[in-house]
């Protein structure tokens, strides 16, 4: 193993870090960082290929998606003719794209993170590698969360105490509540997988409870109601993924465990943040904001659909789409459709509906075939990592989290180790489970002839 492959690998554990504790990476000089971090690691891909003579490369057909978004956007910007002259003005490029510039933007940023994942995909070659990247996400999600619930109860209006968003609603690093809250969705995912395959050892098992319990806590007091529906969806999946044999008894104790769960964060988020810790549901519900009316957002997205079939408006360029069709007085700007499929439809049309359909079927193809390894704790990475996924996936049915960089590249790598998580490793090693099976295996098998003691024969 090269000294190029343990940095990339380290980077890879380094961006999910930075791109969290950096606002969630929205800003363009953040993201920019992001670019260059990305660009270091195809140089040290190249070296690590260079220096031990063998350029590798993931397989995984999940990777295809993304670059297709990427090349896509490229497409969209390619003017194939101009305009019409209109008031004098004359030589505007016709393109597919209705914000040439957005979309261009947009399409780099899908390349940058088709990079990102690949080079996960590479670098998480072996059991050691998968375990230190899932103690990671599980570890800072923890201390994540306990930053989160301090900063609400010192400083609810402040980031770090310095950064005041006065448009947003910041909870934790991010200037939106939503965002933190999806991404809460996904660190906590991994601990409750392991914790529902019975992955973790009996002198573990508190501190898993505690991590979990502290990040529902944290996830419930940032009053995200997709938060809280996709994180309920999350359990209710978990369930589903983990009762193998479908026995009442089974599916009533996992199912009264998950309401103990549920019951026992909710208790803390009332400890916590007492009576006005879940006032924050009802005041979004009671929203008069435009940006955040999701009905009427909705409504005018599926007539820029229309308008933009078969081909889209262009990737990001919802913004200008939007506006033509917008009933209200247009002093507030929307730039998202609070809808992820609804935009993915709008920006790229059918086109679009093909690559994230192709995404959806290869992510879950791949994740129900690799919860069934034998390896303990692979499956209960994998079952984790797809509960993850699912969790942000029904979040996206009302926000559009997955926009945000550092929720973007979390959510790849949960995807990488539920690739990763179905293959097997040289330094492999059993698990306690497999131990403890094989030792009562051991015990319940006793030779004809042990504890008979030889009687020497005497000589006459």
């Amino acid at each position: 193993m090269t000294w190029a492959n343990k940095l990339a690998f380290f980077l890879i554990c380094a961006v999910v870090i930075f791109t969290t504790l950096a606002y969630g990476t929205v800003h363009q000089p953040i993201i920019a960082v992001f670019y260059i971090l990305v660009a270091a690691m195809m140089i040290l891909w190249s070296v690590d290929g260079f220096t031990s003579g063998n350029l590798r490369y993931s397989k995984s057909l999940l990777q295809i998606p993304l670059l297709a978004a990427a090349i896509y956007g490229f497409i969209q910007i390619i003017p194939f003719s101009d305009l019409a002259e209109s008031a004098g003005i004359s030589g505007i490029p016709r393109t597919i794209s209705l914000d040439p510039f957005a979309t261009q933007v947009s399409a780099l940023h899908f390349l940058a993170l088709t990079i990102f994942f690949s080079a996960a995909l590479v670098f998480t070659d072996s059991a050691k590698r998968l375990r230190k990247l899932v103690s990671v996400i599980t570890i800072f999600g923890f201390v994540y969360a306990f930053f989160a619930i301090l900063q609400a109860v010192l400083s609810p209006n402040k980031i770090y105490g310095i950064y005041e968003s006065p448009n947003g609603s910041p909870f934790g690093s991010f200037v939106n509540r939503h965002n933190f809250a999806a991404y809460l969705e996904m660190t906590l995912s991994l601990p409750l997988g392991l914790m529902f395959v019975g992955a973790v050892k009996k002198d573990k098992r508190l501190l898993y409870v505690t991590a979990i319990g502290l990040m529902g806590i944290a996830l419930l007091l940032s009053g995200s109601r997709g938060g809280l529906i996709a994180f309920l969806a999350q359990i209710i999946f978990l369930i589903i993924l983990t009762t193998k044999s479908k026995t009442y008894g089974q599916i009533v104790l996992k199912a009264g465990l998950a309401v103990a769960l549920v019951a026992a964060i909710i208790a803390g988020s009332f400890f916590v943040g007492g009576e006005s810790s879940l006032t924050r549901f009802v005041e979004t519900a009671a929203s008069e904001n435009v940006t955040t009316d999701r009905s009427h957002i909705w409504s005018v997205t599926l007539d820029v659909i229309r308008e933009n079939l078969p081909f889209g408006a262009g990737l990001g360029a919802f913004g200008v789409a939007y506006t033509p069709f917008d009933s209200f007085s247009g002093l507030e700007r929307v730039e998202q459709a609070h809808n992820d499929y609804l935009q993915v439809l709008s920006d790229a049309g059918i086109v679009g509906l093909m690559i994230g359909g192709f995404f959806l079927f290869r992510l879950f193809r791949e994740g129900l075939r690799n919860v069934k390894t034998e390896n303990t704790f692979r499956r209960g990475a994998v079952t984790g990592a797809l509960a993850g996924c699912f969790a942000v996936l029904v979040h996206s049915i009302f926000d559009f989290v997955l926009h945000t960089t550092a929720i973007s590249c979390l959510f790849l790598i949960l995807v990488s180790i539920i690739v990763s998580g179905g293959n097997k490793y040289a330094d492999d090693f059993e698990d306690f489970e497999q131990k403890r099976s094989k030792k009562r295996r051991s015990a319940t098998v006793t030779p004809i002839n042990e504890g008979r003691k030889k009687i020497p024969s005497s000589e006459s």
